[in-house]
């Protein structure tokens, strides 16, 4: 009757142990819905959008919180002991102490401790402090001529870059921003089509900068590689002096592969490079005009 006795106690108490082990397993976690921003940078400034991280969560009941983040075995307080509601809560963590230091760069574990309920939650969503800037590496000084006139011939400028770590490449064409790659490659290409602010360049010599901004928001210092001229079409000298009716030779750079010249109502193709036209029998001033792609340069032909 004695073990008998020993083996029932010994299946209540089983019971009762499964019995409380499911229950813990069944009860809901005071915190839930938590989102908590992977990486940010106190030093990207105030126009950053990942100067500070961001931690929400929810409440199921109302609690007294105070929240710290662990780093190295130190502690920074965000809350120091604030009553909640139940429902949202929405907590930013700026990488700044009390007394104003920059935090250094780290892996930070975001703690949650829990008043009402005696209880402290480590919540699983590690804050990463990354203040370095990404290096980009770009081939310089490079020069190049480009005709965006939409003929499939040198629309557009090409460049490699490399970065040091994942980050969005930046291209600025005279100090405006014009490109900003979607993937973060630690290798690619930038390309610039000859257009400011939605239009056309002017003609002429083009200062191009480079930079790149990793996910935290640390934005490389832009320096300049490249010099870029926009070229439709270009004459060598825009004032001849010739003697009526005889032959005069004038450079023409174009990208097209054919030009047309009109002087004195006269006109005619011609290909790109050295143009041989000859001057009216007429003494006077004349204007030599030469199209390309819809583009036009001139020249004073002055006849004595």
């Amino acid at each position: 009757m004695l073990s008998t006795a020993v083996v029932v106690a010994l299946v209540a108490a089983t019971a009762v142990a499964f019995a409380l082990t499911e229950g813990v397993k069944l009860e809901r976690s005071p915190i839930y819905k938590t989102n908590v921003d992977k990486v940010f940078s106190p030093a990207c400034g105030a126009r950053c959008a990942t100067n500070v991280a961001r931690i929400d969560f929810r409440l199921r009941k109302r609690e007294h919180l105070t929240v710290w983040v662990e780093h190295d075995g130190r502690r920074t307080t965000i809350v120091p002991g604030r009553t909640y509601r139940p429902g949202k809560v929405s907590l930013v963590f700026t990488g700044v102490t009390s007394s104003g230091t920059t935090l250094p760069d780290g892996i930070y574990q975001p703690v949650v401790h829990l008043g009402f309920s005696h209880r402290t939650i480590t919540l699983p969503n590690t804050i990463r402090i990354d203040t370095k800037p990404p290096v980009v590496t770009v081939h310089h000084p490079q020069h190049a001529v480009i005709s965006p006139d939409g003929d499939g011939r040198r629309d557009s400028f090409r460049t490699a870059y490399r970065v040091s770590e994942p980050a969005r490449a930046i291209l600025r064409v005279d100090h405006r921003q014009v490109v900003v790659t979607y993937r973060k490659p630690l290798r690619g290409t930038l390309t610039w089509n000859g257009r400011l602010d939605g239009r056309p360049a002017r003609p002429g010599n083009h200062l191009l900068e480079i930079s790149a901004r990793d996910p935290a928001g640390n934005e490389a210092k832009p320096f300049p590689f490249a010099i870029v001229q926009i070229r439709f079409v270009a004459l060598g000298r825009k004032r001849i002096v010739v003697r009526p009716g005889a032959r005069f030779a004038i450079r023409v750079s174009a990208d097209a592969r054919r030009v047309t010249w009109l002087l004195h109502a006269r006109t005619g193709l011609a290909k790109p490079g050295t143009l041989r036209i000859r001057a009216p029998r007429s003494r006077g001033v004349y204007r030599l005009y030469v199209t390309a792609a819809g583009h036009a340069a001139k020249a004073t032909l002055v006849v004595a």
